[in-house]
């Protein structure tokens, strides 16, 4: 007798709450294998490829491309043990143990949860009955009761919301972040209903002929709330200096040309980013405000900033300050072809710790980056240009780029920021300073 397996979206980590189907990678009726992708989504993070741990016969699939689905929405269902074309079964029926599966949210190595049993005729349609004629049944596993992301639960906390009066609307009665915001909405309505007089009510009117919306999700929606939240949430300042970067370049071309491995300029930058945050490790934090802490990392994970066809991304170097600048220049290259490709994992675009921004390839001199949240600092980099600059004395072209570091101000104050940006300068200038700290 056939068991039909319903699959649901897991979690894909980083408190993502939602996906979009890209793409289906299968279609009702073709015969899966046990932890084979069957279709890719866009989280908020990146692209991922959707492995379905069960093996059998996809009875249903549930969502169109280019529907949203919250986390624990069914994706499809599997007929296990069901009779394939050649007239064998797909050999999973009686197996009860799991793929192995490593998605966060949704482990197979343990049992289910809990089961439920479906009359025949409930649900998807069967692939296909058993052989011996008794009508199979479907049997939807379900995993453990979905828990409320870090983000949700802080939107509520800093407005002074109760998550206990409130109903979700997700999955199991899970509460989303449009919940919490619904509610924020609907308590400021009285308020600004009693300050509003008949005659100050706006005029509605119909859309601009020719405008287009676009709506801001995916990355770009990601990118709009961490922004805005970064603004709202973090006392930022900026400081900046221009730096001679002459004999940067000149080092460059020398390791370049001993042989070996290409040097890249974001892999000296970064090198000096992290002697720079040995010596100022206030810059490389993060700020705790409900326990009132600043913790400082014994880590350094650099994100760079990368701009794709989807968006603006930010892929994170893990353990930099570990690494020499071949190390760093092959891990930038991975990143950013993933980047390009859309192949970043979840992983690979979290968990930073201090941001290097390049803005200088989009041919500009300065900017004032925000700040990428949580963390607390960000080095901006503009243009090397030739520039008059008065070198030992005497007035002489030379290779000039502006630095700019934007801050926590929570996290230390204008000569901590000075005095680290100052060393980046000096690195810059004369490389040879970073050797000391080598």
């Amino acid at each position: 007798m056939a068991q039909v397996l319903e699959f649901k979206l897991p979690d894909l980590g980083e408190g993502l709450t939602e996906a979009e189907i890209v793409r289906w990678l299968v279609e009702v009726g073709d015969v899966v294998a046990v932890d084979q992708p069957v279709v890719e989504v866009e989280t908020a993070k990146a692209m991922v490829e959707v492995p379905c741990p069960y093996g059998g016969v996809v009875t249903a699939r549930f969502g169109e491309e280019g529907t949203e689905l919250p986390v624990g929405a069914p994706l499809i269902t599997v007929a296990v043990g069901a009779p394939v074309a050649d007239g064998s079964t797909d050999g999973s029926a009686g197996k009860s143990e799991g793929s192995g599966n490593v998605l966060v949210g949704y482990g197979t190595s343990e049992a289910p949860a809990r089961r439920r049993r479906v009359r025949p005729g409930q649900g998807a349609p069967m692939a296909s009955q058993a052989a011996n004629g008794q009508a199979a049944v479907r049997e939807v596993v379900e995993g453990p009761v979905p828990v409320i992301s870090p983000l949700v639960r802080r939107l509520a906390r800093e407005n002074g919301l109760d998550l206990r009066e409130l109903t979700g609307s997700g999955p199991d009665g899970l509460i989303l972040r449009a919940d919490v915001e619904n509610a924020l909405r609907s308590a400021a309505a009285p308020d600004k209903a009693a300050e509003a007089t008949p005659t100050a009510l706006p005029q509605t009117s119909a859309p601009t002929p020719g405008g287009i919306r676009v709506p801001l999700k995916g990355i770009r929606g990601a990118v709009a709330d961490k922004l805005s939240r970064s603004r709202r949430e973090i006392p930022d300042a900026t400081c900046w200096v221009d730096a001679d970067a002459t004999e940067l370049m000149r080092a460059r071309t020398a390791m370049n040309a001993a042989g070996g491995s290409k040097i890249s300029l974001l892999a000296l930058l970064a090198r000096i980013c992290t002697a720079a945050l040995a010596r100022f490790p206030e810059l490389n934090s993060t700020v705790d405000m409900a326990a009132r802490e600043v913790v400082q990392f014994d880590h350094v994970h650099i994100g760079f900033a990368a701009q794709t066809e989807r968006g603006l991304v930010v892929p994170v170097v893990r353990d930099a300050h570990t690494r020499d600048a071949e190390s760093l220049t092959a891990e930038f290259a991975r990143l950013t072809e993933a980047a390009r490709t859309g192949g970043l994992t979840p992983g690979e675009l979290t968990g930073g710790t201090f941001t290097l921004n390049n803005y200088g390839v989009f041919g500009v001199d300065g900017s004032t980056p925000i700040i990428n949240h949580p963390e607390a600092a960000m080095l901006g980099v503009g243009r090397i240009i030739p520039k008059p600059w008065v070198h030992e004395g005497e007035l002489a072209v030379r290779q000039v780029v502006q630095l700019s570091l934007t801050f926590d101000h929570r996290v230390c104050d204008g000569g901590t920021a000075g005095g680290f940006l100052r060393y980046v300068a000096d690195c810059v200038e004369q490389p040879a300073v970073l050797l000391r700290t080598l």
